[in-house]
This record gives C-alpha cells, structure tokens and sequence, in this order.
C-alpha cells in the first residue's frame, strides 16, 4: 500500500493548514493509500543544531521516531503558510536537525554535487500565502520554490517534487476556501496514483549513522 506522510508546519488545530492537512490525507486514502498526519509543533527537539556539521548531536525521540516514518514513506506531504517569504520556524528547524549528512544527503569523493539519500520518494507542498501570485513571483521571485523545492527537498533526492499554493489567502471567502479543500482532495488522489509503491531506503537503514494545486 502507498503510504504519505503529512508535515503539518502549523500549531493550530483550528488553522485552514489543518484544513488542508485533513483535506489531503482524506483524498490520498480515498485513493487506496495510508496517510499519517505529524504536527511539528508537537515534537520535543532543540531546534537548533548546536555545532552544525561538524559534531555528533543526539536526536531525540521524537526526532528518531520521525526519521523512521519518514524512511517508511513513498510520499512526503509539508503543508504550512508562508510567512516572510518562507517556511515557518517549526519546518526549518525540523530540517536543519534531521536532514543530516549521511542521512539526508552525501558527499562523494570527486563530486562536485550530493548524493540525495532520501531519492525514491516524491514530495508535495501546500502552502498559504497572503499575498498574490503575481507579487509572489514578480517581487518575490518565487522564493519558495528556490530555496524550500529546489534548495532542501530535490537537494536530498526527493522527486518529482509539487508546489501548490493559495494565494491571497486572507481574503478569501469560506465558499472559496470549501473549494479548495476539494481540489486538495483531488490533488491527493493524483499524487497516489504517481507515487511508488515502496520507497527505497534511506541511508539509516543501510547502516550509516546520522551525525496551489497546478506544479
């Protein structure tokens, strides 16, 4: 059975991304897969990584538990707003502190580019954003899709990898959200039917130790 994993980068049970969440693990298991939904603000981890790359700091239980899901997956889900123009703490912290070398991604002798570890499984974000998408893309050069699709989830191997936004979220009307969630839905059942069946491994398990709904 396909199985997703659902990120949720915001706290608020109550929020249109936990709308969003729901939304989409629905569609995805209408379609015939399993899909866990995490909320990031619920693990316990230090947020900050205290020596960067160049010492061992422990992951904590939540964090290990994570990793595991994560390697059990063949489709990872990030749904939060946008805010300044990128994710929100909670999202950068969880990948600054779980998206390790020899985990994540890896180095090569005579290579200039990584090796994405986490290769074999597709992604897709859900985003809110208040602006509209023509300041998203003329003032903000779509800094999204640099920094977060292109910069940490294809840099670790991830793909094909999706970006759907919502733009001008703040003004828009409870019958225009009600129509969204259904295109989620739809989105999710698409994916399932892209998607692997069973991802490969990640590189834990091989051994090594960690130190808007168009594309």
């Amino acid at each position: 059975m396909k199985r997703a994993l659902i990120l949720l980068g915001h706290a608020d049970p109550a929020s249109f991304n936990a709308a969003v969440a729901r939304a989409y693990q629905a569609g995805f298991r209408i379609a015939g897969g399993e899909a866990e939904i995490v909320t990031l603000s619920d693990l316990r981890f230090d947020p900050v990584l205290r020596r960067g790359f160049r010492g061992d700091q422990a992951l904590e239980p939540d964090l290990v538990a994570l990793r595991a899901r994560i390697e059990a997956a063949a489709h990872l889900v990030w749904v939060f707003p946008t805010w300044w123009v990128s994710p929100p703490a909670v999202v950068r912290a969880l990948v600054d502190r779980l998206f390790l070398p020899d985990w994540a991604f890896a180095y090569r002798p005579g290579k200039a580019l990584p090796e994405g570890l986490l290769a074999g499984r597709s992604a897709r974000v859900l985003t809110t954003m208040d602006s509209p998408s023509w300041w998203y893309a003329l003032w903000h050069y779509r800094a999204l899709h640099g920094s977060f699709v292109n910069g940490t989830l294809r840099f670790v191997g991830l793909a094909p990898v999706k970006l759907s936004a919502l733009f001008a979220t703040r003004t828009r009307t409870a019958a225009q959200r009600q129509r969204w969630l259904a295109e989620v839905q739809a989105t999710a059942a698409a994916d399932h039917a892209r998607c692997r069946v069973a991802s490969r491994p990640a590189r834990s398990e091989l051994g090594a130790t960690s130190r808007a709904l168009a594309p």
